[in-house]
């Protein structure tokens, strides 16, 4: 199973996200589930370094069960800012969905 958890500050904004485990909905190369979290969570990573231009603490150890950190940086910028929460929130969107529809093999927190 995919767990994903967020971390948020005083705020509520989205400061972080940890991603560990395998989805195992389908053979090597054919689950859908893990496709769909590795393409949201790559998608937000770019997203925050190209059109956010920040560049987030990313760990990824996939030799390790599947894991992948991000930390944002502090963000002064109101625009950075904005745009950083807009693509986290998307991404954590778009989490929500897949585990709405694969429960068995998402759970996020």
């Amino acid at each position: 199973m995919i767990q994903a958890t967020f971390d948020y500050d005083n705020s509520h904004r989205i400061i972080g996200f940890n991603l560990t485990g395998h989805a195992d909905s389908a053979p090597y190369g054919s689950d859908i589930v893990c496709a769909a979290v590795s393409a949201l969570s790559i998608s937000a990573v770019n997203g925050l370094s190209t059109v956010a231009e920040i560049t987030p603490v990313v760990v990824s150890k996939n030799d390790e069960g599947g894991f992948l950190s991000l930390r944002m940086p502090p963000v002064d910028d109101y625009m950075q800012d904005r745009i950083s929460q807009a693509l986290l929130q998307s991404f954590l969107n778009g989490l929500l969905d897949v585990e709405k529809q694969y429960s068995e093999y998402v759970r996020i927190s």
